[in-house]
């Protein structure tokens, strides 16, 4: 069985879960969020959420884990939210924003600016002495994880300097130079 897919869901105060034609739909303080699900039978009891297969099947075994992650991750998303912290590293690597409107400059001869989704706020921080750092919060943990992802791509770290876009708290992978 699976490990992740037998564990119990735990819902919070203040959130509801409502189950409606294979569509789960999670509400709470920070928003809404629905996930279509198939395999899987899901009850509510008390304040906890249990999924069980319909066979053993391999394909329906894949989605117990999978679909007990997803609810989980929706349940945290309405009651906590998600953040991501993005630090840029690099001579003249700046970050700005005007509303949803995300202004980097990333060492290339223009600057990359960025329509970011309504859903995710973004929050530039910008201390003298220490790297820029792009905060991005949201309830939806998959749409912060792909805008961080889309951001990153724009320069990724690189293993010589280390210049680039990367995660807080990423190690990156040093490789030694040429030596004379």
């Amino acid at each position: 069985m699976s490990r992740i897919g037998k564990n119990p869901v735990s819902i919070p105060e203040g959130v509801t879960v409502e189950v409606k034609d294979n569509i789960i739909t999670a509400k709470g303080k920070l928003g809404e969020l629905t996930q279509e699900y198939s395999g899987i039978d899901i009850k509510i009891e008390d304040a906890t959420i249990t999924l069980e297969r319909q066979s053993e099947k391999k394909e329906h075994k894949s989605k117990h884990g999978l679909y007990r992650a997803l609810i989980a991750n929706m349940i945290e998303g309405v009651s906590k939210g998600w953040t991501k912290e993005l630090e840029l590293v690099g001579v003249g690597y700046r970050a700005s924003n005007q509303g949803q409107k995300l202004d980097l400059a990333l060492g290339f001869s223009h600057n990359i600016i960025i329509d970011v989704a309504p859903e995710v706020k973004i929050e530039t921080i910008s201390e003298k002495g220490k790297n820029p750092i792009v905060k991005l919060t949201s309830h939806d943990k998959q749409l912060v994880g792909q805008v961080a992802a889309k951001i990153r791509g724009f320069r990724k770290p690189e293993p010589y300097k280390g210049k680039g876009v990367k995660f807080v708290g990423e190690e990156i992978r040093r490789k030694a130079g040429k030596s004379a």
